[in-house]
């Protein structure tokens, strides 16, 4: 039970806090009066949207005392259960004669939570919701919430973010300027620590994203599912971020966790990987070639972040530069990325876009080129493609196909860039 008197300290804080918060931007573009529901990685930026939506609120016209804002992780609001939410509102209307304007943040762990909000909407406010389980944009929460509320996936910066967040702004021909230099040292280590706006912060930013998977994998995988058996679990991140580019079937990856010692059963697995994207920490693409039954068992999976990845690898380079790519591709286009493997391999393969990408860290070797060209040589004689690219680390080429058609070879640095804006 939450005292009536410790939610209208919360609000009132929270309302001074809103005003003068130090914000960078993100590229995020709001319906005017659409509700949301925000869902991420921990520490991806999903409490600062919030604030920034505030502030574009403030911009417009409203009155921070308007603002009802309620951090669901603030200690002072230890178990709150669903049926004591009506509670916030009253706290408010004790206190404003507005029309609250409803911001509640990490409201996952509070259960039932989604019938609360289906209220608010039913009752016209305007609502935004974060949290970091993606069950929260599962079909049954979906069903309860209806169409009231816009789905909203929040991953950390994009390279371009990480570039203006570094104080960096590119301009169309920014591969000519002085700008350049500053994008291709960016680079680097956007590829290897990541974008999580606070590992722009620290100067040991490894230590730092140590300490963030700490924190996700005991409340997020282990509490959060009641996980008995961590050592298992444990193994499982491992072997997976060892496997990031190549298709793993769930029998794999738990015959490589009981090779390392653990007890564990291809189930046991499975739900491991499931708890591993319901926490936002790994997403996982299709084999568009491949049967109903394998499309589900044998996908690629990738890490939320590269800083994430690296804190697992040894000599990870083209791991890293793979899953920037699959970053990139699954911030625009969702669910439509998927590979392609049959016969030959195609790292990623969007359908609807007609767009086929490699990911090669270079391309000087001829059995590579010969792999990575072939491939998607094959791929544009069964479907029409409108481009395809060989993103690599800094090498730049167009290359003509035998059969027709032109695969464009790209450093890393300029596909980012390019993919932020690139329309099909």
């Amino acid at each position: 039970m939450v005292a009536q008197e410790t939610l209208k300290k919360v609000i009132v804080e929270y309302q001074d806090f809103l005003k003068t918060v130090e914000l960078q931007t993100r590229d995020v573009a709001f319906e005017p009066k659409g509700k949301y529901v925000m869902v991420g990685v921990r520490h991806a930026g999903k409490s600062y949207l919030l604030y920034q939506r505030a502030r574009e609120l403030l911009a417009a016209g409203h009155s921070a005392e308007e603002f009802c804002y309620v951090n669901f992780d603030d200690e002072r609001l230890i178990g709150m259960k669903a049926e004591a939410l009506g509670e916030i509102l009253e706290a408010y209307h004790s206190l404003f004669d507005h029309t609250p304007i409803l911001f509640f943040d990490e409201i996952q762990s509070i259960t039932g939570w989604e019938r609360f909000a289906r209220r608010l909407a039913n009752e016209k406010y305007l609502v935004f919701i974060t949290g970091s389980n993606a069950k929260m944009l599962s079909r049954e929460i979906a069903t309860t919430l209806g169409e009231r509320y816009l789905a909203m996936e929040v991953m950390p910066y994009s390279f371009g973010e990480y570039l203006r967040a570094n104080g960096v702004t590119v301009g169309k021909n920014w591969k000519y300027g002085r700008e350049a230099n500053h994008v291709r040292r960016h680079v680097e280590s956007y590829l290897r620590f990541g974008g999580f706006p606070e590992v722009l912060e620290y100067q040991n930013k490894r230590a730092w994203l140590n300490g963030l998977y700490g924190r996700i994998f005991f409340s997020d995988m282990v509490v959060r599912n009641g996980i008995k058996n961590e050592d298992a679990l444990r193994l499982s991140v491992h072997k997976l971020a060892e496997s990031v580019g190549q298709p793993a079937a769930y029998n794999r990856i738990a015959n490589l966790v009981k090779a390392a010692g653990a007890s564990t059963t291809t189930a046991s697995v499975q739900d491991y990987v499931r708890f591993m994207r319901e926490s936002c920490f790994v997403f996982s693409i299709p084999n568009s070639a491949a049967k109903f039954a394998e499309r589900e068992s044998v996908k690629k999976h990738y890490f939320i972040d590269n800083g994430l990845l690296n804190i697992f690898l040894t000599n990870p380079e083209s791991a890293l530069l793979e899953n920037a790519c699959a970053l990139q591709l699954h911030r625009k286009y969702g669910d439509g990325v998927t590979f392609y493997r049959q016969n030959v391999e195609v790292d990623f393969y969007l359908p609807e876009n007609g767009l086929a990408v490699q990911a090669c860290w270079s391309m000087k070797d001829p059995a590579t080129r010969t792999r990575e060209l072939k491939a998607l040589e094959k791929l544009s004689e069964r479907y029409e493609l409108k481009r395809m690219f060989v993103v690599t680390r800094d090498e730049s080429e167009t290359i003509a196909l035998a059969g027709g058609g032109t695969v464009e070879v790209i450093p890393l640095a300029e596909w980012l860039l390019l993919m932020e804006t690139y329309e099909t």
